[in-house]
C-alpha cells in the first residue's frame, strides 16, 4: 500500500473501533459530561495529599500543573527538589522521564509519517538490515522435561505500527520472567558508551519474545523507532527532535541528559533510600552519553512537559503551528490493540483495566472492571515513568494535568491519588 492508503486504512479502522465504544454511565469522576469545571477549595486537597507525602517522608517534592481551556486553574510547587541541597521545587527543575518519553518520540516519528518519510507498514528491515534476520524465541520442554528455547522465523516482518503499538516482541530484560528476557539480562546491552545505531544492532542480534503484531509487550521499541527517525531524517535523534519539537514549542530544557554544569543543583532527586529505578542502564542526566534513548532516556521540566501536552490537547497543534495533521492526530490517539485487533495482553499490562493503547501513550476504551470505575473520560491519553512523572490528557473537559516527582517506589499509589481528587473537584 502506498503511505496514503495505507494511513486511510489504519484510520478508518481505529476510527471505527473509537466508534463502537458504548458511552458509560456517569459514575463518581468517571465519563463526566463535558462542560465540568474545577471546585477551587476541593482542588486544595491535591495540594494537602502531596504535602503529606512530603512530610511523611516518601517523596522530596513534587510539579502538579493542572491545566483547562489553555489556562492553568492550579498550579503547585511542594517541598524540595532534593533533600541533600532542600532547594525548593520550581517550574524549571529538571526531572528524569523515563518512558514519558515515549510520547515524545512517538510524535517526532507521527511527523515523519503524515511528511510521507515513514509508513505504518514499512518493516523495521528497510532501516535497519539487521532486523530482516531477527528470530523469535519460543520456550519448549526438551525430552529430560528442561526448558529449551527454539529459536523460529517471524510470521512477518516488524513493522513500524509494531514499534509504535508495542507489539514487536522486542521486550526489556529488567522485569519479568522467561528466556528470552533472561537473554536480554546477559547481553549487557547496556554496557559502554554506545550511539542509537549500536543499540539496534544489540537489539537486533538478540530474539523477540514474542511473534510481531500478536501480543502488547512492553520495551525497546520506542528506541528502535528513535533510531529509525535518525535513519529517515539524517539527523541525531535529539537534533531532530529539537528542530521540530523542542526548540518551535518551547521545550528549552528537555532532553537525553544536562549539558550545562551551572544546572546540576536543577535535578530532581528521590529520596535517598528511594533511588533504585531498577531500569537497567545509568540513569545519571549529569553523565554526557552517546546513547538517545527515545524509550526511556530524555529529561525535561513541568513547563516543558506542559508545552507538549497542551499541543496534544489541540489535537496536534499550538500556538498557530500544526505538528499534527487531523487525520495523522486521530490515527496516533485511537486504541490499535482492542477487540478485533487480535492483539493479546502481556502478564504486565501497563496501560491497565480500561485502556487501550494508541501509537505511543494509553487510551481511555472503557470503564473498566472496578466499580465505581476509576475517574477520567472516554478517549482519554495518558502515561507515566519508572521514575513517577505522569500526564493524563483529557480532550472531552478540554483538560491536562502533568505531575512530575521522582519516586519509584511510591509512583503508583501518589498517582492514583492524584488523578481521583483532581477529578473528585470537578463539577457540573
Amino acid at each position: 500500500m502506498t503511505s496514503r492508503h495505507a494511513m486511510r486504512s489504519l484510520i478508518s479502522g481505529a476510527l471505527v473501533m473509537v466508534a463502537a465504544i458504548s458511552p458509560a454511565v456517569a459514575e463518581g469522576g468517571f465519563d463526566l459530561p463535558a462542560g465540568a469545571h474545577f471546585n477551587p477549595q476541593k482542588l486544595q486537597r491535591v495540594g494537602d495529599f502531596l504535602r503529606d507525602e512530603v512530610a511523611n517522608g516518601k517523596i522530596p517534592g513534587a510539579v502538579l500543573l493542572i491545566q483547562q481551556h489553555g489556562k492553568p486553574v492550579y498550579h503547585e510547587l511542594i517541598g524540595v527538589r532534593d533533600v541533600a541541597t532542600g532547594l525548593p521545587m520550581t517550574d524549571d527543575t529538571i526531572f528524569r522521564l523515563y518512558s514519558m518519553s515515549k510520547p515524545i518520540t512517538s510524535v517526532a516519528a507521527m511527523m515523519l509519517i503524515d511528511a510521507g518519510k515513514l509508513k505504518l507498514d514499512d518493516p523495521v528491515g528497510k532501516y535497519i538490515p539487521s532486523f530482516a534476520a531477527v528470530k523469535v524465541g519460543v520456550e519448549k520442554k526438551a525430552a529430560d522435561s528442561a526448558k529449551v528455547l527454539e529459536l523460529v522465523p517471524p510470521t512477518r516482518p516488524i513493522t513500524i505500527h509494531d514499534l509504535m503499538t508495542q507489539t514487536s516482541g522486542i521486550t526489556y530484560g529488567f522485569y519479568g520472567d522467561g528466556m528470552v528476557r533472561h537473554l536480554y539480562r546477559a547481553a549487557k546491552i547496556y554496557d559502554g558508551d554506545f550511539d542509537n545505531a549500536e543499540f539496534a544492532e544489540r537489539i537486533a542480534r538478540l530474539p523477540l519474545a514474542i511473534q510481531p503484531g500478536t501480543a502488547w509487550d512492553y520495551g525497546h521499541s520506542t528506541d528502535i523507532l528513535g533510531r529509525i527517525i535518525e535513519v529517515v531524517s539524517g539527523k541525531s535523534l535529539l537534533h531532530f527532535e529539537q528542530d521540530n519539537l523542542f526548540v518551535p514549542l518551547g521545550m528549552t530544557d528537555t532532553g537525553f541528559f544536562v549539558a550545562d554544569p551551572a544546572k546540576f543543583k536543577l535535578i530532581a532527586q528521590p529520596m535517598p533510600a528511594d533511588r533504585a529505578f531498577r531500569v537497567g542502564f545509568d540513569d545519571n542526566p549529569e553523565t554526557p552519553k552517546k546513547w538517545e534513548s527515545g524509550g526511556g532516556g530524555m529529561i525535561s521540566t513541568a513547563a516543558d512537559y506542559a508545552r507538549f501536552s497542551q499541543m496534544l490537547l489541540n489535537g496536534g497543534s499550538l500556538d498557530g503551528r500544526q505538528y499534527l495533521s487531523p487525520k495523522a492526530f486521530a490515527l496516533m490517539t485511537s486504541d490499535h490493540i482492542g477487540p478485533g485487533t487480535g492483539v493479546g495482553h502481556a502478564f504486565f499490562y501497563f496501560p491497565g483495566d480500561g485502556f487501550g493503547y494508541g501509537l505511543g501513550f494509553g487510551v481511555r476504551t472503557d470503564p473498566g472492571t472496578a466499580k465505581p470505575p476509576p475517574p477520567g473520560s472516554l478517549g482519554e491519553l495518558k502515561w507515566d515513568g519508572a521514575s513517577g512523572c505522569y500526564f493524563v490528557i483529557d480532550r472531552k473537559q478540554d483538560m491536562f494535568f502533568v505531575l512530575m516527582e521522582q519516586t519509584p517506589t511510591e509512583r503508583g499509589r501518589i498517582q492514583a491519588g492524584v488523578k481521583k481528587l483532581i477529578y473528585d473537584a470537578m463539577e457540573n
